[in-house]
């Protein structure tokens, strides 16, 4: 009796679950691909839930639906960012990440993080790595409580710690204060040091790993790496490892790690390594307005370093390296910008690098899919999808900078903006 009362049970929460599931139709006047670069037209998507159940030019729509005209605008996949630091911001104007750990709880960091997740959300991010600096696992508080429906945000991967050889990435500190960077990093100096580095993260809810590799004159070898690698690889985790260019980051590509981050300084030679073995490049390619704002103080040439930047994004693309937007915004505002805002300032910095639009979508939308390892949950608009979804008044295959004016948000089949 039991356990006929249990199934009944069972069946009747199926049954209120499906009978409150949102269906939604949106009516597609133009239906971007960034994997082909091609457009559909008058194409009509049928949502059920969190996902896309149909997509086609002659679908009924079911009685009680909820109709969503874009008729007039181009519509894709939600955008991705892979490198950001939603609760970080402004740390050089408080003399370096260690005032932030004397200053800033991790509650309240958290909250700053609420707050960025909903901007980059409403400017069109619905996915994003975020790469570390978040206090004392505050990334994965913010991202559970996302998944749980408490507040509003993107999908979230989460490094937990950051790991790193001794100290982190800060510099000079004190013996009186050593370890404070421990607030936010593991110290790691030994392929056993760096697999129980992993295994913490994972213990403590991190769905990604980051290593720094070169923050120093010291840096890992191929064997802490690997370490790394394989253990995190063993979860069913990606790995992906902060590195200038030069030894640190030949290390990193040959172990295994699927994203090089920043690598301001890597060589063709390197770059061509990449391209062998499916390294992804996240450049966080940062515009010289945003290093001026970043570090008002310093002596070096900020118009130089926007320039090398340019040129290596665009040796990379030439090379033909697997390329996925990261952004790496840690400014609070700048022009009255919030943080997705400004997350699209680097568009520029790509057409000056010479990549087409449709190669620029790519490069914000399914590409990051792979690198993330979730292209069969999300990065397009197919059939058995999330429904990520945006749209543009303008076609963005032709001026990329259509971006910028996003009107419509859906996440995970809950529309989260739309300007009429």
């Amino acid at each position: 009796m039991r356990s006929s009362q249990a199934c009944f049970v069972a069946l009747l929460a199926v049954f209120v679950l499906e009978s409150h599931a949102q269906t939604i139709v949106l009516r597609a006047g133009n239906l971007v691909d960034p994997a082909t670069g091609t457009v559909s037209r008058n194409q009509t998507i049928l949502i059920k839930g969190t996902d896309i159940a149909e997509i086609g030019s002659k679908i009924e729509v079911p009685s009680g639906a909820q109709v969503i005209d874009l008729s007039n605008a181009w519509v894709l996949p939600g955008l991705m960012d892979a490198h950001t630091h939603l609760l970080l911001t402004g740390y050089e104007s408080r003399s370096g990440l260690e005032a932030v750990y004397v200053k800033e709880s991790s509650g309240l960091r958290t909250l700053l993080g609420a707050r960025n997740a909903r901007a980059v959300l409403e400017a069109g991010f619905t996915t994003i790595k975020d790469i570390g600096n978040s206090a004392n696992y505050g990334d994965v508080d913010l991202r559970r409580a996302i998944e749980r429906g408490w507040i509003v945000g993107p999908t979230m991967l989460t490094v937990g710690k950051i790991i790193a050889p001794f100290g982190g990435q800060s510099r000079n500190v004190s013996p009186e204060q050593s370890l404070l960077w421990q607030y936010e990093y593991i110290d790691a100096d030994s392929p056993d040091e760096v697999r129980k580095a992993v295994r913490q993260n994972i213990f403590y809810g991190a769905n990604t790993i980051k290593l720094v590799a070169d923050n120093s004159r010291y840096y890992y070898s191929l064997e802490e790496i690997q370490a790394a690698v394989k253990e995190a690889h063993n979860a069913g985790y990606t790995v992906a490892v902060h590195a200038g260019g030069k030894e640190a980051a030949r290390n990193a590509i040959l172990a295994g790690a699927e994203s090089i981050e920043h690598g301001f300084e890597l060589s063709d030679e390197l770059l061509k390594l990449m391209k062998e073995k499916g390294t992804f490049l996240v450049g966080t390619d940062f515009p010289e307005t945003h290093l001026k704002t970043m570090s008002p103080n310093s002596t070096r040439d900020q118009k130089a370093q926007a320039e090398r930047i340019i040129d290596r994004l665009r040796r990379a693309y030439k090379i033909g390296v697997k390329i996925a937007f990261g952004s790496d915004v840690v400014i609070e505002v700048l022009s009255g910008k919030n943080r997705g805002e400004l997350a699209m300032d680097y568009l520029d910095v790509w057409l000056a690098a010479g990549i087409p639009p449709a190669e620029i979508l790519k490069c914000w939308t399914t590409n990051p899919a792979e690198l993330m390892q979730i292209e069969n949950r999300r990065g397009n608009i197919k059939v058995g999808l999330a429904a990520d979804i945006i749209a543009t008044p303008e076609n963005p295959l032709q001026d990329i900078h259509a971006l910028k004016k996003v009107s419509f948000v859906m996440k995970d089949g809950v529309v989260i903006k739309h300007n009429k």
